[in-house]
C-alpha cells in the first residue's frame, strides 16, 4: 500500500514531441541531465541536440538552482537564456532549439507547511455565533488533520481520518472520498458515516448533480438547505430518493502541471478527486466552518496529488526496468564479437532510436561452405516492432539445419497475414555467400544493399518486392551472382537514409554512396565509422527518429584454416 511521505520532493516533467510525456523525481544534489544515462545522467534525454553533459540541478538553501553545463545550443528558463538560475514552481526550462526538449519545474510543496497552516489558523476570524470552546475544537481537528501529512500512516488511513474531521466539522450524516477512474468520471473510493464506520463504496449514492455543479464551477458548494438550492439539484433524483436536506461537495485539484502546446507552455490543475458529504437534515455553516473545510479540501488534494505523483514514478521507473531487460534481451540475441570467416570480413552495429528497435542483422555459417547475412526493418518502432524481430530471428535460426530460404520466406509471410491482428509486416534482406564468391539471396521489399567493387557504386539489385506479413498471396524467389575479390556489400536500414536534419532534409541514398565510394582503401571498421559520421554529422541538431542498423561484408579468397 502507498504511504503518505514526509517530505514531498522536487520534480520534472520532461516533454518530447515524439514520445509521452514523463515525470522524473529531484532526488539526489546535484542531479545531472543530459544524452545518455552512460555519461552519469539521472534524466537521461535521448536527442541529438542534447549535449551529453547539458545541465545540473542543486538544492541550496534558498531552494533550487539550474546550471549550464555546456549545453552547445542554449540552455533557457521561461524563454530566457541563463548560465544559472534559481528556479520557481512551474518554470519553463527549454533544452536547445525552441522544438526542442521542454522540462517544467514544480517545487514539490504539494501541501502547506504546518508552521504556514499554524498562520492560517490563527488568522481564522471566529464566528461570533459560535461557543468558544466549539470554534476551538474544529481548529484542533485541522491541526490534527496538518499534521497526518507528516506521519508515514498508510494512505487509506490518512485519507479516512481526513474524511472522519470533514465529518465532525460538518455534523454530516456520512462522507466520501471520490476519485477519477480511468474515463475521468468520479467513482467512491471511501465513504464514512458520522460514527466513523466505513460503508460499502459500491452502494453510496452521492449527488451526481451537487457534484457536477462542483466540477463546473471548480469550487466548493455548499448547501445548507437543499429545499432552497436551484430546481435541477431540488429535483435530482438521488436528492429526492434519499431525502437530503443538506451537501457540501469539495472539488480537490493537484498542483499545476506544465501542459506543452507548439513552443508554449501552460499550467493546467488536475482534477485529482472530491470531498462529498451530505445529511438529512438541513446545517448552518459559518464562516469558521467553510474555512476549515477549504483548508481540509487542500490537504486532502495534496495527499491525493502527492500519491499519484509517487505511483507516476512507481510505473515509469518499473517500465524502465521492463525496458532495460527488453533491451538487453536484444542486445543479446545480435551477433555479438563479429569474427572474420575464411572467404569474408565482416563487421555491422545496430542503433535503435528508443530502449529497443526493430531492425535486426545477423550472420551465421550454414555449413561448412556458406555463411549468412541478413538484415531485417519491422514496421513501426518500440517494444511491439521488437518483439516481432525477435520472432523472426527464432524463425530464421532455422535455416541452419538446411531449410531452404524461400520456404521459410512464404512460411513466415503466410504467418503473419494469417495473424492480421499484428499489425506488421517487415522488410528483409537474406544472402548466402559461399567460398567461391557465389551469393544466393531472398529479398522482401528491403532496399537494396550497395556493392561496392574498384571503386563503383551499384545496386545489388532493382525492382520492387513485397514485403513479408503485408499480402498474403506475395511469394519470394532466390536470386544469385557472383561476387569478385575485394567486394564490398553494405546493408543498411532506412533508419540512415532517411535521418533527417533540422530543416527535415533526408540524408539519401546518394550521400551514403558518395561515403562508400570514397573510401575504396579504407577497412570495414573505419567505414562504419566514417558512415555513421556522416549521418551524425548531417543530422546534428536533430532527434534520431528511426533505428539505425548497418553490415558491412567484404568478401576475399578464402584462407584455409
Amino acid at each position: 500500500m502507498l504511504e503518505n511521505p514526509a517530505i514531498s520532493e522536487a520534480s520534472l516533467e520532461v516533454f518530447l514531441s515524439d514520445r509521452p510525456t514523463q515525470t522524473v523525481i529531484v532526488n539526489l544534489s546535484p542531479f545531472f541531465i543530459g544524452r545518455g544515462r552512460e555519461n552519469g545522467n539521472h534524466l537521461a534525454i535521448d536527442d541529438m541536440r542534447v549535449s551529453r553533459k547539458c545541465a545540473a540541478i542543486t538544492k541550496g538553501d534558498n531552494g533550487y538552482i539550474l546550471e549550464d553545463r555546456g549545453q552547445l545550443m542554449g540552455l533557457f528558463v521561461n524563454e530566457e537564456k541563463i548560465a544559472t538560475r534559481l528556479l520557481s514552481d512551474g518554470d519553463a526550462i527549454r533544452i536547445g532549439p525552441e522544438d526542442g526538449c521542454t522540462i517544467v519545474f514544480h517545487a514539490g510543496e504539494t501541501q502547506p507547511a504546518i508552521e504556514s497552516l499554524l498562520t492560517r489558523i490563527r488568522s481564522i476570524p471566529v464566528a461570533a455565533s459560535l461557543p468558544s470552546g466549539d470554534g476551538l475544537g474544529k481548529l484542533n481537528l485541522l491541526l490534527e488533520a496538518t499534521l497526518l501529512l507528516h506521519s508515514h500512516l498508510p494512505l487509506e488511513s490518512v485519507l479516512s481520518t481526513m474524511i472522519h474531521h470533514a465529518i465532525a466539522i460538518t455534523g454530516a450524516d456520512r462522507g466520501m472520498l471520490l476519485e477519477p477512474d480511468s474515463t475521468g468520471a468520479l467513482k467512491v473510493r471511501l465513504a464514512l458515516n458520522s460514527n466513523g464506520e466505513t460503508l460499502p463504496a459500491e452502494e453510496m449514492k452521492p449527488s451526481r448533480t451537487a457534484l457536477s455543479q462542483a466540477m463546473e464551477s471548480q469550487r466548493a458548494i455548499v448547501n445548507e438547505d437543499l429545499n432552497f438550492a436551484n430546481l435541477n439539484l431540488q429535483s435530482a433524483h438521488s436528492v429526492v430518493y434519499q431525502l437530503l436536506r443538506s451537501a457540501v461537495v469539495i472539488p480537490l485539484y493537484g498542483m499545476p502541471r506544465g501542459m506543452v502546446t507548439g513552443s508554449t507552455v501552460s499550467l493546467e490543475r488536475e482534477l485529482v478527486g472530491a470531498v462529498y458529504l451530505d445529511s438529512k437534515r438541513t446545517a448552518a455553516f459559518s464562516a469558521l466552518d467553510r474555512q476549515i473545510l477549504d483548508a481540509l479540501g487542500a490537504q486532502a488534494a495534496g495527499i491525493l496529488d502527492n500519491a499519484h505523483l509517487v505511483r507516476r514514478e512507481r510505473e515509469r521507473q518499473r517500465l524502465e526496468q521492463e525496458l532495460a531487460i527488453a533491451r538487453e534481451i536484444q542486445q543479446a540475441l545480435l551477433p555479438q564479437g563479429l569474427q572474420d570467416f575464411p572467404h569474408m570480413v565482416v563487421t555491422g552495429i545496430h542503433r535503435p532510436c528508443h530502449d529497443v528497435g526493430g531492425d535486426y542483422f545477423d550472420v551465421f555459417p550454414i555449413g561448412a561452405d556458406r555463411t549468412a547475412v541478413l538484415v531485417a526493418d519491422v514496421s513501426g518502432k518500440g517494444l511491439g516492432a521488437a518483439l516481432l524481430t525477435t520472432m523472426l530471428q527464432g524463425a530464421l535460426s532455422g535455416m541452419t539445419l538446411g531449410v531452404d530460404p524461400v520456404r521459410v520466406f512464404n512460411h513466415m509471410n503466410r504467418f503473419l497475414c494469417e495473424h492480421a491482428v499484428v499489425g506488421r509486416h517487415a522488410t528483409m534482406f537474406f544472402g548466402l555467400l559461399a567460398r567461391d564468391g557465389t551469393l544466393e539471396f531472398v529479398r522482401a521489399s528491403h532496399p537494396s544493399p550497395l556493392l561496392l567493387r574498384k571503386g563503383l557504386v551499384a545496386d545489388l539489385y532493382t525492382g520492387g518486392s513485397y514485403p513479408i506479413g503485408l499480402v498474403e498471396q506475395a511469394t519470394f524467389a532466390a536470386t544469385t551472382i557472383r561476387l569478385e575479390p575485394d567486394d564490398i556489400l553494405l546493408l543498411y536500414t532506412d533508419g540512415i537514409t532517411e535521418a533527417e536534419d533540422s530543416r527535415q532534409r533526408q540524408f539519401g541514398i546518394e550521400r551514403l554512396r558518395e561515403v562508400l565510394a570514397g573510401h575504396r582503401e579504407a577497412s570495414l571498421e573505419s567505414l562504419k565509422t566514417r558512415i555513421l559520421e556522416a549521418v551524425e554529422n548531417f543530422t546534428r541538431g536533430a532527434t534520431q527518429s528511426d533505428d539505425i542498423t548497418l553490415l558491412l561484408v567484404q568478401y576475399r579468397t578464402p584462407v584455409e584454416g
